[in-house]
C-alpha cells in the first residue's frame, strides 16, 4: 500500500514538473534559469503572471504555483533574480543577496522586468501582465507598481512593504493587492503605514488584506507551524490568501 502510495506521488509530481520547461535567459551579462508554465488552453486574453520567489531563490512552492496557474489558463513565468553561480545556499547568504536587491532597486527592477519579457515571449499578451510575489518576492511586486511597468496588477504574499525615505512617492498604476499575515514580524508598523500613505498619495487602486494568527511566510508549507519563531505556515492563510488573490484576477480579466 505505502508503495502504491509513493508510486502514485511520484506519478503527480512527475505530472506536475512536465508542464515546467527549465528558460535559460539573460539580464545584462548575466545569465538566469527560470520556469515557463504554457496553458494548455489559454484565456481569451491571453493574460501572463511573472511569479517571484521567496529569498532563498526558486523552490518547489514557486513552481506549483506556475503549474496551478496555467492549469487555470495563464502564461506563468518564475523568475530568476540572483542569477547562475549566485544562488544562496543558507540563509545567512540569502539575506545578505535579498538584501542586495532590496538596496539597489534599480537592479531588481530589471530582473523583474527580464521575467516580464519572458513570459511575453512565451505567448502572454504585452498589455496583460500581472506580477505576484512571495516574501522578498513580495517585495518586488510592490516595486514593480513604484516603477511603473506596465502590469495591469501586482500581488505581494507576506512580502516587504518598506522602502528608502528618500525615494518620492509616485503615482501607482497597476492595481495593488498585499495580502498579510496580522502578526507578521517581520513588517514594522511604520512600513505599513507608509505603504498605506504611499498607495493614497499615488492614488492607487489597492486593497491591503490581514490574516488572523498568521506570521510571515504564511503560505510555505516547509516553514513549519511555530509561529514563535516568526515564519509559519497557515492553512486558513494559505487558503484565503489565494481565494482573494483568484478574486483580484477575476476582477483584472473577468471571471473564468
Amino acid at each position: 500500500m505505502k508503495l502504491k502510495f509513493a508510486l502514485v506521488l511520484a506519478l503527480a509530481t512527475f505530472s506536475m514538473n512536465a508542464q515546467l520547461k527549465s528558460v535559460a535567459y539573460t539580464e545584462g551579462s548575466q545569465k538566469l534559469n527560470g520556469f515557463s508554465a504554457s496553458p494548455k488552453k489559454a484565456l481569451k486574453q491571453k493574460p501572463g503572471i511573472v511569479v517571484l520567489p521567496a529569498w532563498m531563490g526558486i523552490n518547489d512552492h514557486a513552481k506549483e504555483v506556475a503549474t496551478k496557474l496555467s492549469d487555470m489558463g495563464y502564461y506563468a513565468f518564475v523568475a530568476d533574480i540572483y542569477g547562475e553561480g549566485n544562488y544562496p545556499a543558507n540563509t545567512q547568504q540569502a539575506g545578505e543577496k535579498a538584501g542586495y536587491y532590496k538596496n539597489n532597486v534599480d537592479a531588481y527592477q530589471k530582473r523583474i522586468q527580464a521575467a516580464i519579457d519572458q513570459v511575453i515571449k512565451a505567448g502572454a499578451d504585452k498589455d496583460d501582465i500581472v506580477i505576484i510575489g512571495y516574501c522578498f518576492g513580495g517585495t518586488g511586486a510592490i516595486e514593480a507598481a513604484r516603477a511603473g511597468m506596465n502590469v495591469k496588477g501586482v500581488v505581494s504574499f507576506h512580502g516587504g512593504l518598506g522602502k528608502d525615505a528618500s525615494r518620492p512617492n509616485s503615482a501607482i498604476k497597476a492595481k495593488v493587492l498585499v495580502l498579510h499575515g496580522a502578526d507578521d514580524p517581520f513588517v514594522p508598523q511604520k512600513d505599513i503605514e507608509g505603504f498605506q500613505k504611499e498607495m493614497k498619495d499615488g492614488k492607487a487602486d489597492w486593497q491591503m488584506v490581514y490574516y488572523a494568527n498568521a506570521v510571515h511566510a504564511f503560505t510555505e508549507k516547509s516553514a513549519g507551524n511555530d509561529n514563535s519563531k516568526g515564519a509559519a505556515y497557515n492553512e486558513s492563510a494559505d487558503r484565503r490568501s489565494w481565494q482573494h488573490f483568484t478574486d483580484f484576477l477575476n476582477e483584472l480579466f473577468g471571471k473564468q
